[in-house]
């Protein structure tokens, strides 16, 4: 967790950002610089190849990497939430899928992306000439092995983000400077996917594990593991090809064994990675900046310096919306959860009101207000959890996002077991329940039984993962891998259209509901029950009488007025999605222009 600030050595990405520069122009002048750093003087010891490594890891953090655009702009609109808010040439087009060619926030990110690929390909390079890598004592050596198995796996993190939004992309392994064209073609996915899959192979031999060096946030070999097995995952998985069909190769099954190994050695090492106990505490260490002995975040990407370059925007772009800035500071309401998501979890979930979050705290006052259905909020990384509080209107929280948890490798592990034998086995679903056992701590009768055949096994395991991960930037990408897009988001529409009406499963969602402060906090009114903590969400013929003292909140009848774009909300939801187009982004206009005519534009958007 936020022990020992990467991005505080600035000096990193100065470097790295002179040597491309540099390097770059060497091929047109040979006039050298006045200033700077030549690429020998950088990589002449351990401590300054770990700036230039670390200046890497800058190319993961601030607003257009996962500070804000890639972790909470690119994975909506899906069937758990949106970006809020009506169409624009900014991050709403991106949620409603009407990617125009102009959009920054399209733009943006893919370059600071392959700005990555270039700092870690630098790296990559120099490294293991370094006269230490083979001559220095056995620390060093064993140091700047760390370094570039760090630089393999950031490399290999850069590439699948590009790969998994825009499909077959340029894919860089050498420095620019040693091109013989700057403008170099698109390469096939799948070999793309190969290569950084054997290089986090090379790269996890020489990683250690969290346990054996100093706690922050550079990768670990849990981290690298983890990652590996994700990616595989996607390389044997549906994605929209050149053809404009969805497809996936027919040996998929070689990497969903890859993802089985590497969540099994994963499983097999509970002294380094596992579950915390408590969903909520994970929120709150956090938001807290506390350090978690589970280790159950294999990889985080680092944040803070308080701006648009290192920090992150959780807390302040997403999370409850707040508006008393003497205690919590404002900000908040940037993604809305949508009603149907609300209603996937049973009601004894404990991860239903940690993921998302049904109040606003409209005033100084401090006392909460519940919001409507269709207003509903994200709660991961809210800003009232925060230790120490952070009053005012600061924009940069601090938050670190994270990439990984270690109940995704269990999931995972239980999905590759169960394509691969046929049906899952009792080591998979024993991953399966303990992911779901911890959701309903204290309520575990009320589980249900795990399916035993194949099919319905994804089913459930497909449905766990949608639950678990809310908000962490994975649903979408899963959605993509396994060909559902399309079928999850029209089935979306008629949930919340059905909804709208009553019908079927929503039958006794209520129109209307009704609460009281106590002190700060909301009690519900529940009939009898009078707790604080009772919610009448499944019960449609609750009201108070007399009605003094309580507040009334339209709920599901308020699904009936125009939500997004004056649309209702279950035609405004995605509603520039096309299947056989919207699964990737387009290339910018800005890209399509510098290469003159060269590069192919994906399905759809010619």
């Amino acid at each position: 967790m936020k022990h020992i600030r990467l991005h505080k050595i600035i000096t990193a990405s100065i470097i790295l950002v002179l040597l491309s520069v540099a390097s770059g122009c060497k091929k047109y002048t040979e006039v050298e610089p006045e200033s700077g750093y030549t690429i020998p003087e950088v990589f002449t010891d351990v401590p300054n190849a770990t700036m230039a490594v670390v200046g890497v890891y800058d190319e993961l953090q601030g607003d257009n990497g996962y500070g804000i655009r890639i972790s909470m702009y690119y994975p909506y609109d899906s069937d758990e939430g949106i970006v809020s808010g009506g169409i624009d040439n900014g991050r709403r087009g991106v949620g409603r899928y009407q990617l125009l060619l102009t959009n920054a926030e399209i733009s943006n990110p893919f370059r600071q992306l392959y700005r990555g690929v270039e700092k870690a390909n630098l790296c990559i390079e120099q490294i293991p000439q370094m006269k230490l890598y083979t001559d220095g004592t056995d620390t060093e050596k064993k140091e700047l092995k760390r370094l570039y198995a760090e630089s393999l796996t950031l490399r290999a993190q850069f590439l699948f983000e590009l790969i998994r939004n825009w499909g077959d992309v340029p894919a860089p392994m050498i420095p620019s400077y040693k091109q013989t064209s700057l403008f170099i073609p698109r390469n096939d996915r799948d070999s793309t996917y190969d290569k950084i899959i054997a290089d986090l192979a090379t790269a996890i031999d020489m990683l250690p594990w969290r346990t054996e060096v100093a706690r922050n946030e550079r990768i670990t070999k849990g981290a690298a593991k983890a990652l590996r097995a994700r990616i595989a995952l996607f390389r044997g998985g549906y994605s929209l090809r050149g053809n404009g069909q969805i497809e996936r190769h027919s040996d998929y099954l070689k990497y969903y064994e890859i993802a089985k190994k590497e969540c099994e050695e994963l499983m097999a090492r509970r002294d380094q990675h596992t579950l915390n106990p408590s969903y909520e505490d994970i929120w709150r260490k956090v938001t807290s900046f506390a350090y978690d002995p589970q280790g159950e975040i294999l990889f985080e990407v680092g944040a803070g310096g308080g701006n648009g370059n290192s920090d992150s925007r959780m807390g302040n772009y997403d999370g409850p919306v707040l508006n008393n800035a003497s205690r919590y500071g404002a900000g908040g309401g940037g993604i809305t959860m949508l009603p149907n998501y609300f209603y996937a979890f049973d009601s004894v979930d404990l991860r239903r009101d940690v993921t998302i979050t049904w109040y606003e705290v409209p005033n100084a006052t401090n006392v909460k207000r519940v919001r409507r259905i269709s207003e509903l909020n994200t709660g991961k990384y809210r800003r009232d959890w925060r230790v120490p509080l952070l009053p005012g209107t600061v924009l940069n929280v601090g938050y670190n996002w994270a990439m990984i948890r270690f109940s995704d490798v269990l999931l995972m592990y239980a999905e590759a077991v169960n394509e691969i034998n046929g049906g899952p086995t009792a080591q998979a679903i024993s991953a399966f329940e303990e992911v779901r056992r911890r959701a309903y701590k204290g309520n575990e009768s009320k589980m249900g039984t795990t399916p035993t055949a194949k099919a319905a096994f994804f089913d459930a395991v497909a449905n766990e993962r949608y639950l678990e991960f809310g908000h962490e930037g994975i649903r979408k990408y899963d959605l993509l891998r396994w060909g559902q897009l399309a079928a999850k988001l029209a089935d979306t529409r008629k949930k919340i259209d059905d909804m709208q009406a009553g019908a079927g499963v929503y039958a006794n969602v209520p129109d209307t509901i009704y609460y009281k402060n106590v002190g700060e906090e909301v009690q519900f009114y529940n009939g009898s029950n009078t707790s604080v903590t009772a919610q009448p969400f499944w019960q449609p013929k609750q009201k108070p009488s007399p009605l003094t003292g309580w507040t009334a909140v339209a709920w599901r009848g308020y699904l009936a007025t125009p939500i997004i774009d004056n649309k209702p909300l279950s035609t405004g939801f995605a509603s520039f999605f096309v299947s056989g187009k919207s699964e990737l982004y387009p290339f910018d206009q800005a890209t399509l222009s510098a290469y003159q005519g060269q590069l192919t534009q994906n399905p759809g958007y010619q």
